[in-house]
């Protein structure tokens, strides 16, 4: 036993030497990025855990690592916050936009800042400062110095919405000396499919602590006053037919503007709403819409869609599902790159035809229950897209029945976020002594 240990320490010791080792070359990539997003240049000294902001100690520590994990999480941190109000919060994440969602969801609620680098004196600067009675970590950002830190001072650690593809079990897998013990010392796994369960256990996770709790994206809600201002905004667009390609990646947008131009052959008036995944994306994208010869209207510069607009840029954040909210149909981007997909029920849960490309790694349990429902349609190329475009913005009955093979998809599935605020109040009781 005590061998183990210590091959569980050299290892862990060994992961954090390379990561000293790399600080420097991480820093110069925050400057290097921070040229096309400059808001990567600011704050940059709670990455390090220098300067953090003052903070309440105790109470819950909540990561999301950007925008997706934080709206994922909203549901569960305004729960967490209601069920208990004398508690502190504290969200963190690792991005720009991640930590302007944040500010944007929760205000003036829950605390917040940039999460440290996984290196033990910022983690143990980190966990000094906040002094949490509970880790809740969204999805899969694992951490093996957080982890291990938070085990030794008491602090229960629990993996909510957890996820974890067959890719990332096999890269986890070669870090096994890292990765088996870190897992073991977990406290509770909260995961969306048995598959990923079966993973994470076979990985080191102690089974009992492994529950199938399903993912809590079903249980999204959409607030009608964002429906009420999508209307607004369609009305004064006439009865043009409208789509949105959301979240989309370097690599894709030449494709989808392509397949705006084919759709546009046919339905000349189409307009298409463009929203690309990372802001430092912004005008690059827009510089691919000129190229196109695509009339194009930002939505930052609060440009007027006109007659002939074809593209509206929407280059802002925290907007994504009020544009959804003002389209006929959607593509859901990073699915036609090798980047896993992103969120699909969020344009069906606001009864949207979803279009997607072959890659969605990320989301397979999620793309697999709504093509079954007849409520996703795959596509490989601009003629494809183009192709399903035409068919569902001119047809009523097919796109009509995707919408409500979506809404059922998600009625059928709701329920993960009550399972896991009842696992999270365990934990807490349990912490508090209660």
């Amino acid at each position: 036993m005590q061998s183990g240990l210590s091959s569980a320490a050299m290892n862990r010791i060994l992961y954090s030497l390379l990561f000293y080792i790399a600080l420097p070359f991480i820093a110069v990539r925050l400057v290097l990025r921070s040229c096309k997003a400059p808001l990567y240049r600011q704050r940059m000294g709670e990455r390090f855990s220098l300067g953090l902001p003052p903070m309440r100690p105790g109470g819950l520590w909540i990561h999301a690592v950007s925008v997706g994990e934080s709206i994922a999480a909203a549901p569960m941190v305004r729960a967490l916050i209601e069920r208990h109000p004398d508690l502190p919060v504290t969200v963190t994440c690792m991005t720009p936009t991640g930590s302007e969602r944040i500010r944007a969801l929760f205000g003036d609620q829950v605390q917040h800042c940039y999460l440290p680098y996984d290196v033990p004196c910022a983690v143990a600067r980190f966990l000094d400062h906040v002094r949490p009675t509970l880790a809740v970590i969204m999805e899969t950002e694992l951490w093996p110095n957080y982890i291990h830190q938070c085990s030794r001072r008491g602090i229960p650690v629990a993996l909510a919405n957890a996820r974890l593809s067959a890719r990332s079990a096999k890269g986890y897998g070669r870090l096994e000396g890292v990765t088996r013990p870190m897992l073991s010392s977990m406290d509770w796994i909260a995961v969306q499919t048995s598959a990923e369960a079966e993973r994470f256990t076979s990985l080191g996770a102690r089974p009992e602590c492994v529950t199938v709790t399903g993912s809590i994206k079903f249980d999204l809600s959409i607030d009608p006053a964002l429906i009420s201002r999508a209307e607004v905004l369609r009305e004064a667009w006439g009865h043009r037919p409208v789509w949105i390609a959301a979240s989309t990646h370097a690599g894709e947008d030449e494709i989808l503007l392509a397949a705006h131009t084919r759709l546009r052959q046919h339905l000349p008036d189409a307009l298409m709403i463009l929203v690309p995944r990372h802001p430092e994306r912004f005008d690059d994208v827009y510089k691919h819409c000129q190229q196109s010869q695509l009339s194009t209207a930002r939505r930052s510069k609060d440009e007027p869609v006109a007659h002939d607009t074809a593209v509206y840029l929407g280059d802002t954040m925290g907007e994504l599902l009020f544009l959804y909210a003002a389209a006929d149909v959607a593509f859901v981007g990073g699915s036609l790159i090798e980047r896993g997909g992103h969120n699909l029920l969020e344009p069906a849960a606001l009864g949207k035809p979803v279009l997607s490309g072959p890659h969605v790694f990320n989301f397979l349990d999620i793309a697999a229950q709504l093509r079954d429902a007849q409520a996703l349609r795959d596509v490989r190329s601009a003629e494809d897209i183009a192709e399903a475009l035409q068919l569902l913005l001119m047809d009523e009955h097919v796109a009509g029945q995707m919408r409500q093979g979506g809404l059922a998809v998600l009625k059928a599935n709701q329920g993960a976020l009550q399972r896991l605020l009842d696992g999270l109040d365990r934990l807490i009781r349990h912490s508090s002594g209660s």
